[in-house]
Parts: structure tokens; C-alpha cells; sequence
């Protein structure tokens, strides 16, 4: 379950985000506030804390963007 979600985060990273991916059209510059993006930041914490703790705390860094 950890390398899978991993991966879709990977997938996101690559041709998604606002950062790197196809929705840069939308935020020229990237979108993210933080230093380390909230994928990158999630993906980190799903390796080093699991998959319950590490997206809880992804999800929180997410929610504190509005």
C-alpha cells in the first residue's frame, strides 16, 4: 500500500501538479507556498511514518493552504 500510494504521488508530482506537472498553464510559477510542496512533504512522511500517519499529516499541511 506505501509504494502505491508513492506512486500515485509520483504520478501526480510528474504530470499533474501545479509545480511541474500540465497544471502549471494555471500557475505560472508554481502554486505551492511551502519550501518542500505538500506532495513532496506527504510522500516523505508516507515513507518515514507509514501510510496513516504520513498522509494525516500531508492531508493537514494540505488543509492549512487555504
Amino acid at each position: 500500500m506505501r509504494r502505491l500510494l508513492i506512486s500515485v504521488i509520483e504520478f501526480y508530482q510528474t504530470y499533474l501538479s501545479f509545480d511541474k506537472g500540465i497544471l502549471t498553464i494555471l500557475a505560472p510559477g508554481g502554486a505551492c507556498k511551502y519550501s518542500i510542496s505538500c506532495s513532496q512533504y506527504t510522500k516523505q512522511n508516507i515513507s518515514r511514518y507509514g501510510v496513516a500517519k504520513g498522509l494525516g499529516m500531508g492531508l493537514k499541511r494540505i488543509w492549512s493552504c487555504r
